[in-house]
């Protein structure tokens, strides 16, 4: 029998660059946000992360929404009516439900499409590292497997996925309520940095605390040491809240300790930096452990 066309398709939150999308027909459903009452999404408008992170450091009310059952049912139809299977790595369950809405419209369109499938995968990760486990999936299709051996592969590793955050501002995290008032409030005045994960659950969990901004830079790589085990990472992701020159720092400290050259830097886009914030450096590789 021979094998349907798919196309693999993650969002928003994956934070891959424009370029990315373009050169590797990768879809892109959009989960949208506002600031200060006007929302916007990448499908429709130009996003400048630059501009948005400069927003919330001047105090602007930045909301995010998950994606609706409809708007995802409408984007994958797309597809399905050129006789165009879909393949859709969704953002971590622990953190949105947007997956939910994705699987109400695949159930949906069963019926009406009995002979296409859309394949729902949540991938329960977060940013650059849902970007990591769906760059993989693409360089898969690209090299001719089967959307069905791409799945069960990432079914296999998306736990191997780790994610290892810090922020610069421990407001942020309270007003999403990550952590509490107090820490908070100690953390700023004492130069406190924590270290966060996205754990098994798909959801950011705190790890641990260090004091200054150079040592929570560090510890993102000590706990890539401590992870990676005997995994071989040809690439790793670094994303960041607006502070390249941070990011940079990270990679490089990656490559003198590791030997992994290959890497790719991008922003936060603002559907998690809503809840992350300005000075949020997070590193991505395949390990061990989450």
């Amino acid at each position: 029998m021979e094998e349907k066309k798919f196309v693999i398709v993650t969002d928003t939150n994956a934070d891959f660059p424009e370029e990315y999308l373009k050169n590797h027909g990768l879809g892109r459903l959009c989960l949208s946000f506002s600031v200060d009452g006007k929302t916007f999404c990448a499908d429709q408008d130009v996003i400048d992360e630059h501009a948005f992170y400069d927003q919330m450091r001047a105090g602007a009310d930045v909301k995010t929404m998950q994606v609706n059952p409809e708007k995802a049912r409408a984007y994958f139809e797309e597809y399905l009516k050129n006789g165009v299977e879909v393949l859709y790595l969704a953002f971590s369950s622990g953190l949105s439900g947007s997956y939910n809405s994705a699987l109400i419209a695949a159930e949906e369109l069963k019926e009406l499409y009995p002979d296409l499938r859309v394949v729902v995968v949540d991938t329960l990760c977060a940013s650059l590292g849902q970007g990591l486990l769906t760059h993989y999936a693409v360089t898969m299709k690209e090299k001719g497997r089967s959307l069905d051996e791409i799945v069960s592969w990432v079914e296999e590793n998306k736990l191997h996925l780790c994610h290892m955050f810090t922020v610069d501002d421990l407001n942020h995290l309270y007003r999403g309520g990550r952590v509490s008032k107090t820490a908070a409030v100690l953390g700023t005045v004492l130069n406190i940095k924590p270290l966060l994960h996205v754990d098994d659950a798909g959801k950011l969990i705190p790890l641990g605390k260090v004091r200054g901004r150079k040592q929570s830079l560090l510890g993102l790589v000590n706990m890539m040491e401590e992870r990676i085990g005997s995994y071989h990472n040809e690439i790793f992701f670094v994303s960041h809240g607006d502070c390249l020159e941070d990011a940079k720092f990270v990679a490089s400290e990656v490559q003198k300790r590791f030997g992994i050259q290959k890497h790719l830097i991008h922003f936060v886009g603002p559907t998690i930096g809503a809840h992350s914030g300005p000075g949020t450096v997070a590193l991505f590789f395949l390990g061990e452990r989450r």
